[in-house]
């Protein structure tokens, strides 16, 4: 290659990496971060979220959508290191892995500019977030205590298994308790079974040694409801008339649309609440107004008519 023809070449390449440059700079980059995929839940986010950066970036060529996960707290603020280090963001749509440690850093990306949508677990200073998308905890404990309370005639002797110390457990049980308190009803036990199955079989096993008779069971997740289910099954009790769960789990739902006599219906708390906050994210970006506040996704009574409304085949939850 002569000179000139080198020459030639390389301002072509110059002018070339220079519009590539260009190209990606007007394009909108919303990033994405996420627990990893550690439980069926989280499992169930990491699915919906990548649904997302699919259709999202399928209909809007600007923008590009980033998807990360981190599988512990530490990992997501070296993420989040990452991702502003390498471009600018637009936007950052955050489920934190915990409040306290991801607080400081997501204030560092706000003070760049960058739009800050919280999903699930808000932040330690609120103020950072200008949108948060949630689940509302205290309808799926209250709705789940309200049906109970209908189908046992407001008498009872029922048993509560709870989750991880968290302001989202709390909320659960609070919003149970409010109904159940205004009812015959009587809560015999409730401890935590940290949202885990086979915690979850254990306690139930537990209970069924402690209490010669009960109604019904309410576990808060839908993990742990599977493996209170597998502890009724193995005792043989038959008077326990309902155990319900909460989240919307697929292998729970399909229970609800198969008219299952002990799990009829569910409460929704759904993974896919990450997809509506990518998308409401988004959607300012192409002449929709702002959204700023907090948007709290209701938690009506999955039943075998609306179910499919809720069922995800696909997804791990």
């Amino acid at each position: 290659m002569n000179t000139i023809t080198r020459t030639a070449w390389l301002s072509v390449s110059v002018a070339t990496l220079c519009a590539t440059a260009a190209m990606a700079q007007d394009k909108t980059v919303i990033a994405v971060s996420i627990p990893a995929a550690t439980h069926g839940w989280t499992g169930g986010v990491v699915y919906h979220a990548e649904q997302a950066e699919q259709e999202i970036e399928a209909a809007f060529p600007d923008i590009d959508v980033v998807v990360k996960t981190s599988p512990s707290a530490t990992a997501q603020v070296s993420a989040l290191e990452d991702l502003t280090a390498s471009q600018d963001l637009d936007a950052l749509v955050i489920l934190p892995f915990t409040s306290e440690e991801l607080t400081g850093p997501v204030e560092q990306v706000k003070a760049a500019g960058t739009f800050i949508t919280v999903v699930d677990r808000g932040l330690a200073d609120p103020s950072i977030q200008d949108l948060y998308v949630a689940g509302n905890n205290i309808a799926v404990g209250a709705n789940t205590a309200r049906y109970l309370s209908e189908q046992l005639g407001g008498e009872g002797e029922i048993v509560v298994l709870r989750g991880i110390p968290t302001v989202i457990d709390d909320e659960r049980i609070q919003g149970f308790t409010d109904v159940i308190d205004d009812t015959n009803i009587k809560i015999l036990d409730i401890q935590y079974a940290n949202w885990n199955q086979d915690e979850a079989f254990t306690l139930m096993q537990d209970y069924l040694a402690k209490y010669p008779h009960i109604d019904a069971v309410w576990a808060n997740d839908d993990d742990m409801l599977l493996g209170v289910l597998e502890a009724i099954k193995e005792s043989g009790r038959t008077e326990i008339r309902y155990a319900l769960g909460g989240n919307g789990m697929k292998d729970v739902i399909e229970k609800v649309m198969a008219n299952d006599p002990v799990t009829p219906v569910s409460t929704p708390y759904p993974p896919s609440m990450i997809k509506t906050a990518i998308y409401m994210t988004a959607a300012q970006f192409h002449g929709q107004a702002p959204v700023r506040g907090t948007v709290l996704l209701d938690a009506p009574l999955i039943t075998p008519e609306n179910a499919e409304q809720f069922y995800f085949p696909d997804s791990p939850f």
